[in-house]
């Protein structure tokens, strides 16, 4: 799959007190550039420094094969976390499963390319990189 990434930032969910502030932030300076209401957009996680607890980068992108800045290998096998869009929380509630299945060793993550997929009719997955057996 190719992205072409609109806005980034280098954050951490647990050392970065301004987190939300700065994921916030990008989605609305990247909100003024996605104009095209029938296109999926994708909060792409990557570059990771380890696991969950550290460093990562987040980027608001939309799928582009002209002007590609990401390339996600086909071949990456992914674990499909749907979100519950009725509930405000949902996409945070859906991480926080997504870190408690990996706590109980029950999601062997493979930190390389993690995405929130927004489709446009509402609906929102998070695709989980997971190691190959």
């Amino acid at each position: 799959m190719e992205l072409k990434v609109i806005e980034k930032i280098r954050t951490n969910n647990f050392n970065d007190e301004r987190v939300m502030q700065k994921i916030t932030d990008m989605w609305k300076s990247a909100s003024n550039v996605l104009t095209d209401k029938n296109e999926n957009v994708y909060g792409l996680y990557h570059e990771y420094e380890s696991n969950y607890k550290g460093d990562y980068t987040l980027c608001v992108a939309i799928e582009d094969k002209d002007k590609s800045s990401v390339a996600i290998p086909n071949d990456t096998k992914y674990e499909v976390f749907k979100v519950n869009t009725d509930d405000e929380q949902g996409v945070f509630n859906t991480w926080n499963e997504i870190w408690k299945k990996e706590d109980e060793n029950q999601l062997n993550r493979a930190y390389t390319y993690d995405f929130e997929k927004y489709y446009p009719d509402g609906n929102i997955d998070i695709y989980i990189a997971v190691k190959k057996k």
